[in-house]
């Protein structure tokens, strides 16, 4: 069986055929999560800990580890990763 290979935008959401402006807006969703996630493994912290330091409750602790990402805003994400001691910025590109 011969299979297409097409090569990646760079954004899997773009791909998958969102428009531009949502594509990138779950992408930053998405890469916070990550970040978010990494930085509670990072620091070894359960998950009732990082709820502690986030300022929310367990089980959305459990939704974000768990990637949950349509039950987060991207407004909701960049405060969770201040909170977290994060720093996070937007890297702009021309188009």
């Amino acid at each position: 069986m011969n299979e297409t290979i097409i090569e990646s935008s760079g954004n899997v959401f773009t791909d998958l055929g969102f428009s531009s402006e949502e594509a990138t807006l779950l992408k930053l969703r998405a890469d916070l999560m990550a970040s978010l996630r990494e930085t509670i493994e990072a620091r070894g912290w359960t998950q009732a800990q990082a709820a502690t330091v986030l300022g929310i409750g367990q089980p959305r602790v459990s939704d974000l580890v768990r990637g949950k990402w349509d039950k987060f805003s991207l407004d909701m994400l960049m405060a969770l990763a201040v909170r977290a001691g994060m720093h996070p910025r937007l890297a702009l590109e021309a188009a």
